[in-house]
This record gives C-alpha cells, sequence and structure tokens, in this order.
C-alpha cells in the first residue's frame, strides 16, 4: 500500500515537472513568442526633451509624441529634463542601458555633452539632436541634427526693424533698444542676441542692455518691470521668444505705457520669435507684437526622415535647416533682405 502511494506521488511530481518545463518553454512558440516578435520589430527611440518652458517647446514635444507612435512602427521613450542638463544626462544613460535603437536630444545647453554622447557612440546608438545644438569637441558624437537658425531669425527681426525706421524717418541713434533674452547659453539665445547685437553696431542703434527672461512669460514680465525702472526712453523691446513678449507688454501696459510700432509718439515697439502662441499671433494681429520671426517646432516628422534614411544605410546631411516665415501686420514693409535673399513678410 506504501509503495502504491509512494509511486503514486512520484507520477503526480513527474507530470507536475513535465507541465513546467513545458510553460518555461513559451517563448520558443505560442502566444509569447508573438508578442516578444512584435516588440522586436519595433524602432524604440530614446527621446530627451529639455523642458516645457513655453509654448513652443510643447508644440515641439507634442509633434515627437504623435510622430513616435505604436502603430506607424515605433516604441517611444520619452523623458522630460525639467531644464535641468543634469536629468537629461541620466537619461541618456538609462536609453543606453535599455539599449534604444536611436536617441533624440532636445539639449538644454550647448556645452557638456562630450561625455555622455561618447558612451552613446560606444554603444553604437545614433544620436539625432534636435532644435538648439551641442558644442561636442568630436562632431562625430552626434549622427546629425535638424532644427533652425536662430541668427537668421535675429537678422530677419533685425532687417525688419531697420526698414520700418527707415520708412518713418526714424534716425538710427533714436532707437533705444532691450534685449530680453532666452534662457543663457542655448543655440536659440546665442544666435538671436548675436543676430541683433550685430545689426545694433553695424547701424548705430542704442542697445541698452541685454537681460535673460529664460524664455518665460513670468521672468519676462519681471525683467521688463526692472528694464522700465531703470530706463526711461525704451522704445524698443526686442523678446527672443512669444511667451517673454508676452510677459513684456503685460509690464508696459501695467507702467501706463502704450505697446505698439509709433514710436515716433511714445509707443514702445515690442518684437518677438517663435509664432505659435496663440496670444502672440493674436498681438501680432492687433500690431501690439509689431513682428515675429516664426520659429517651426514641428520636428517630429522631420526627425522620423532622419531615422529611416539611417535604417536604410544612408548617410543624411550632418546640419538640416527648416524653412520659416517672418509676420507682421503693419504694411509698411512688404518683404525684407537678409544675405541677398529675399523674404516677403506675411500676416500672422
Amino acid at each position: 500500500m506504501k509503495k502504491s502511494l509512494l509511486k503514486l506521488v512520484e507520477m503526480l511530481l513527474l507530470i507536475c515537472l513535465v507541465a513546467g518545463c513545458g510553460k518555461s518553454a513559451a517563448p520558443d512558440g505560442g502566444a509569447m513568442d508573438e508578442s516578444i516578435s512584435k516588440a522586436d520589430s519595433y524602432i524604440t527611440v530614446g527621446f530627451s526633451q529639455l523642458g516645457a518652458e513655453s509654448d513652443w517647446r510643447s508644440a515641439n514635444t507634442e509633434s515627437m509624441l504623435s510622430t513616435f507612435t505604436e502603430d506607424k512602427g515605433y516604441s517611444l521613450i520619452y523623458k522630460n529634463g525639467q531644464q535641468k542638463q543634469a536629468n537629461q544626462i541620466t537619461a541618456i544613460r538609462m536609453f543606453i542601458q535599455q539599449d534604444v535603437d536611436y536617441i533624440v536630444l532636445a539639449p538644454a545647453t550647448e556645452d557638456g555633452w562630450d561625455s555622455v554622447l561618447s558612451e552613446a557612440r560606444d554603444a553604437k546608438i545614433p544620436v539625432i539632436v534636435v532644435d538648439r545644438r551641442v558644442n561636442a569637441a568630436d562632431k562625430n558624437l552626434y549622427s546629425c541634427w535638424v532644427g533652425s537658425d536662430f541668427e537668421l531669425e535675429g537678422k530677419k527681426v533685425s532687417a525688419w526693424i531697420k526698414a520700418y525706421t527707415e520708412q518713418k524717418g526714424i534716425d538710427p541713434s533714436d532707437l533705444h533698444i532691450v534685449n530680453i533674452q532666452g534662457s543663457i547659453g542655448s543655440t536659440a539665445q546665442i544666435g538671436r542676441t548675436r543676430g541683433l547685437a550685430n545689426a545694433a553696431r553695424e547701424y548705430g542703434w542704442d542697445l541698452m542692455a541685454e537681460v535673460s527672461g529664460d524664455f518665460t512669460e513670468t521672468k519676462g514680465r519681471e525683467v521688463m518691470g526692472a528694464l522700465l525702472k531703470r530706463f526711461n526712453n525704451i522704445n524698443v523691446v526686442y523678446c527672443e521668444n512669444d511667451n517673454e513678449a508676452i510677459g513684456a507688454i503685460d509690464a508696459i501696459e501695467s507702467a501706463g505705457k502704450k505697446v505698439g510700432p509709433d514710436i515716433a509718439n511714445g509707443e514702445i515697439m515690442v518684437v518677438s520669435f517663435d509664432g505659435v502662441n496663440e496670444q502672440a499671433l493674436s498681438y501680432a494681429r492687433e500690431g501690439k507684437i509689431s513682428c515675429i520671426a516664426e520659429c517651426n517646432p514641428l520636428h517630429g516628422p522631420r526627425v522620423e526622415a532622419l531615422i529611416q534614411a539611417l535604417e536604410k544605410g544612408n548617410s543624411p546631411d550632418k546640419y538640416n535647416y527648416v524653412d520659416e516665415k517672418i509676420f507682421s501686420s503693419i504694411a509698411d514693409v512688404k518683404s525684407i533682405t537678409v544675405g541677398n535673399i529675399e523674404y516677403q513678410v506675411e500676416m500672422p
């Protein structure tokens, strides 16, 4: 009896062992194999966005999220750096550990990326930089870049100011300009600041101050309020993005001054960049913002095209610029010329 019971127990254990072995073998076939095969078919993209400091940045993020979707064959890992480079470096190292296929980086600043980009290269993961650039000693640390020519944007706005004031007969020395800059060290700030500074030197404008507004409405309002207390003759405010311009306009109007293009009669002209924020576009249509240089945030499809080129073994151009317009509702200036190229001024 005991022997029969022992044999029964042994048979039950053997059945359980066989069943267990069969279960552990599921990755070699069946439904589990199908899910793994499906995951392996995706192109995995790690996207490190610098933050969400402006409407432009939000539109840029949405362009990426709507492009790299599963129904298009992508698996996207998105990380918001919250304006801190250290967070972005941590995210890139996480992407490397996860063995993603591509890394897309929208850097907070230009400097300080060499080490982590070297790690990505050692892991044989291509890096595509978007919007702002990285100042890497070895340009081969990243595959390519896509974004705007920020200095050209600055030159366009400066050319518009020159054309408009000349038409109005305003002497260059009577232009008293303050620049509310973007986040210091970012490519957009560097390019847009340079565009204005060079124009001011060339045309004899009085560039009185350059102060960072960090690309935010709150800081733009704060900085403009301080500048109005510091100077009593400001007649042009050059804001390096729309959010700063909205804040600056609020500060100007709160101080009892009028915003507009008629600087010969005491108005304060505001010019800006991006052309994404609807309130800023409304201000442009009203003339509160005299001119906006477009900065196109829709980089998702452009980045996808670069990834598809790399997937095919092609070598895309290192630097890929997006086409951009210039807007103004003021009819006095129909077009501007920068570098022998004519740009039509369009209604916002």
